[in-house]
This record gives structure tokens, C-alpha cells and sequence, in this order.
């Protein structure tokens, strides 16, 4: 990114939108409903208002009192006369109340949180307007060092004292999880949340992280956090873990000095002599352990994101390189590294699209398509119906061959904004893996039949092309394998 591209950003996502009142503040209102005549209701009071008020409305929380209470607090948090200790303290006194307020209490503290402690509005025009002036110029440096400090928020010295206290991290992560869900029906805290993601980048940032083991003899808290956190496979028993964590798998997470006993993304890893085409044998506690010796396959079955409140900090694909790194270390025989993933796009898409996939598919599999569902021409209606028995279907299934041209449409050509509109898909291929097979019945539980009719995939990290992929993946086209491309209608 450029200089000026830099300095655009920072400015669009600072600066309020829309015409500025003589304070510097947005009027925001509330969208009016498509067709309706009404005029557009301004929405709650913003916390300048509520701040200069006597009496509070029936949807606040804190009376005007109280908020100026609040506020109080919290520039003290941030007065540049007190220590880092004596403001991580305050945070700490802040922090506790926050812990035992209402929910509208704590969106209350948000908006303070994210619109009284915006940058200064004035001295972010005058020093763009400088910078604008000095671009070519031998002072274009100099002016863009005086726009940085300018698009400093005091809210950013704010979270950092909060950050002080030890326990001050988890405080932020959750305060996150929290106003993440609020934030399409509220404007005014954006502010915030953008300034929370910007700081948890640089502080979990993967310079920062360490890459631990986790097995059956890590403490018991800390297996309990997997089985909590176990987002792709439920863990059902305490007999499932220890199946996962025993002596021929491995289970590697990323960890943060200031959260020591919580894995923020871990990976669990099967070995195995081929790819996997299937979950079932991976969770089968009664299989017999793989000898590691052997092994020449590192299946890579379950990643799971632990921390709602760091969404959109991205350590997953550093945390394949390092496992690999690992892997490759510890086992020298291992030559291949795939996964085994769900598709869990895959059902919602085809039910959305049959219409056009049946109309891209050849007359003569349209017919014999039509003749396996009882109804000439086949329709979506039909089609998908049908497919609620794909338990049932035998090899030489013709609705079982369009499943997989499907599948292999959706996983190789489908994109949404020059992206893989699947999640699993877009997170593999961006870390340079390409899509290797599909396979049928692969996933058969309540789950797996739910998002993509018992289908997986398995993405193969093949480390002498991975840049090649994201080359490819850059230019639009998505990296398969020959077996995939032959399924394609």
C-alpha cells in the first residue's frame, strides 16, 4: 500500500461521515424503510448530548450523572501526569465496574469509549490539508509523520493502559466478543472496534506468539479448553480426546504471554501412509495407533479459532507453517501435508443455484437426471428432494456424479468479490494450498449431511508451489488438481 493509499484509509476510517456540525459530529438517522414516505427519525442521542443533558431517556442506560461520572474515570485512566502503573491501576477500577454492569450499562461505556476520545477533528484537517499540499514536495515526509500523530486517537493510549493490568488482555479480547455482535445497529461505535482489531493485529501479531504442544498430558484445564473450543468435530467424550491427543497424533496451538493458559487457534493432526478420505477412522477411539515411523502423511482434520474477540486477526496460516516446520523436523519420512476439511458453504450455495447449475449441465445427463428423480425435465424442486437420500446413493449414481460436479464448481470456480465464496476454501487456498479431492460420504453425522450432504475436501500444501497458488489465486483462477478439474460439468 502507497503512502497515499496509507493516508485515505486512516482518514475515511477516522473522520466522521457525512457533513460535520459545528462540532465536528455527524447527524446520524435511522435508514428509512424501502417505500415508506416517513422522514428519517434520528436515532439515540449521541454521548455529547446525553453528557450536557439533566434527565436521561427511557432507552438509556446511565443517567447524564453518572455518565459524566463515567467519563471522568476514564480520562483519568489516560492523564499523561499519571504513570503506566497508576493508569494500568485505574483501568483495573474501571474494569471491575464494567464486569458487573448491566448490558445497556456497558454500551453505555462504549460509546464514551469510542466518541469522546476521537482524534482531534480540527488538527486532522489542517494537518491533511498539509500533507495534500506537500505531496512532491521534499516536505511530503514530514508532513505525513505530522498526519500520523494527528489520527492518533487518545483512544488508543486509552486501551493500552487497559492492557496493563494483567488481566487487562482477556478484558479487551471479551470487550470485543461483546460489541461485535452490536455493531450493524450501531454506528456509533465503530470507532472503537476498528481501534480494538487495529491494536489486536500488532499485539498478536505472530513475532509474538509461541507454538505449544498440546496432549493427554498437558494440564487438565487446558484439555478441557479444547473441548470447549472444538469448533469443526464436537468432541463427545472424555475417550474422544484422548484418542485425539494420543502418542500418534498431535495437537499444536498458538499462545499469548498475556492470555499463558488459552489457546487462541489450535490444530489437530493424524498420521496416516495416504490422504484421508474420510472422518470416521480419524475419530474412531478403537483404531489402532499408526506407527510414526512409517508415516508419510500429515492430515491436518480440525483448525478451530478460539477467540471471538480477535476475529479478523489472522494467525492461521502462520500456524500451518509452523506445524509443518515441526512435522517436517520431528518425522523426516512425512512428504505430504493436506487437510481433511468440511465444506460448509456448499449445501446453502447448491440450494440457491441448482437452477443454474441444472441449466449449465449436458442434455444428456439433464436426461438421465430427469429419469433418476421421476420428473422430465428435472427440476431444482426435484433435484435437491432427491438428494435428501444421498445416504442411499450407489457409485454409478448420475445424482451422485452432479453432487460432485457441484462441489467441484463451488470449491474451483465460485468467488464473491474475487474471493472463494466458501470460508474454509478461502482460508486454505490464501495460504497457498490447493483444492487436491472431494469425496463422497465422507462426513456423515447430523452436521456434515446438514452443510454439504456428507461431502469433504482436502486441500494439499504442496510447500514447492505455494506461491505459485496465491499467484494463481491472485489472478482469479483457483489451483485444483486434475481430479477435481474432471469433475467440472
Amino acid at each position: 500500500m502507497n503512502t497515499s493509499e496509507w493516508i485515505g484509509r486512516k482518514v475515511a476510517a477516522w473522520l466522521p461521515a457525512g457533513k460535520l456540525s459545528a462540532e465536528g459530529v455527524a447527524l446520524a438517522v435511522k435508514p428509512v424503510r424501502a417505500g415508506s414516505q416517513d422522514k428519517p427519525e434520528p436515532t439515540a442521542r449521541s454521548s455529547r448530548e446525553r453528557l450536557n443533558a439533566t434527565l436521561r431517556q427511557k432507552e438509556e442506560a446511565l443517567s447524564p450523572r453518572v455518565l459524566r461520572r463515567t467519563l471522568a474515570e476514564l480520562q483519568a485512566i489516560v492523564d499523561p501526569s499519571v504513570s503506566e502503573v497508576e493508569g494500568g491501576r485505574r483501568a483495573k477500577a474501571l474494569a471491575q465496574w464494567y464486569s458487573r454492569a448491566t448490558p445497556q450499562e456497558r454500551q453505555d461505556c462504549w460509546l464514551l469509549m469510542s466518541e469522546q476520545f476521537a482524534p482531534d477533528a480540527s488538527k486532522v484537517k489542517a494537518a491533511r490539508e498539509h500533507y495534500e499540499a506537500a505531496v512532491g514536495t521534499p516536505d511530503e515526509g514530514v508532513a505525513e509523520i505530522r498526519l500520523r500523530k494527528a489520527l492518533i486517537s487518545p483512544r488508543t493510549r486509552l486501551l493500552q493502559r487497559f492492557a496493563v493490568f494483567p488481566e487487562g488482555m482477556r478484558f479487551l479480547v471479551d470487550l470485543r466478543a461483546q460489541l461485535l455482535p452490536v455493531l450493524k445497529g450501531n454506528k456509533r461505535v465503530w470507532a472503537l472496534e476498528a481501534e480494538l482489531e487495529n491494536l489486536f493485529t500488532t499485539w498478536f501479531d505472530v513475532a509474538f506468539l509461541e507454538l505449544r504442544r498440546i496432549s493427554w498430558d498437558s494440564p487438565a484445564s487446558l484439555v478441557e479448553k479444547l473441548i470447549k473450543y472444538e469448533a469443526v468435530h464436537d468432541i463427545k467424550s472424555w475417550g474422544d480426546v484422548k484418542n485425539r491427543l494420543d502418542s500418534d497424533r498431535r495437537c499444536y496451538g498458538f499462545f499469548h504471554p498475556s492470555l499463558p493458559d488459552e489457546p487462541l487457534i489450535f490444530v489437530e493432526v493424524a498420521f496416516m501412509n495416504d490422504i484421508a478420505s474420510s472422518i470416521t477412522p480419524l475419530l474412531d477411539e478403537s483404531a489402532a495407533a499408526v506407527d510414526l515411523a512409517k508415516a508419510t502423511t500429515a492430515i491436518f482434520y480440525s483448525i478451530s479459532n478460539t477467540q471471538t474477540g480477535l476475529k479478523g486477526v489472522s494467525f492461521g496460516d502462520s500456524l500451518i507453517k509452523r506445524v509443518v516446520e515441526t512435522l517436517r523436523a520431528d518425522f523426516p519420512k512425512l512428504k505430504t501435508f493436506a487437510t481433511l476439511s468440511p465444506i460448509p458453504g456448499f449445501r446453502a450455495w447448491l440450494t440457491k443455484n441448482a437452477d443454474r447449475m441444472l441449466a449449465q449441465t449436458p442434455e444428456k445427463m439433464q436426461s438421465s437426471l430427469g429419469r433418476a428423480v421421476g420428473f422430465e425435465p428435472p427440476t431444482a424442486e426435484h433435484v435437491l428432494s432427491a438428494l435428501d437420500n444421498v445416504i442411499t446413493l450407489n457409485q454409478r449414481s448420475v445424482l451422485r456424479q452432479w453432487l460432485l460436479a457441484c462441489a467441484a464448481q463451488y470449491l474451483g470456480k465460485e468467488q464473491m468479490d474475487g474471493r472463494p465464496t466458501d470460508p474454509v476454501a478461502r482460508f486454505h487456498l490464501g495460504n497457498g494450498a490447493r483444492v487436491e479431492q472431494v469425496h463422497w460420504s465422507a462426513d456423515l453425522s447430523a452436521k456434515g449431511l446438514k452443510q454439504s450432504w456428507g461431502l469433504m475436501v482436502n486441500y494439499l500444501y504442496d510447500l514447492r508451489k505455494i506461491d505459485k497458488h496465491r499467484q494463481m489465486l491472485a489472478a482469479g483462477k483457483v489451483p485444483v488438481s486434475s481430479d477435481v478439474d474432471s469433475l467440472y460439468l
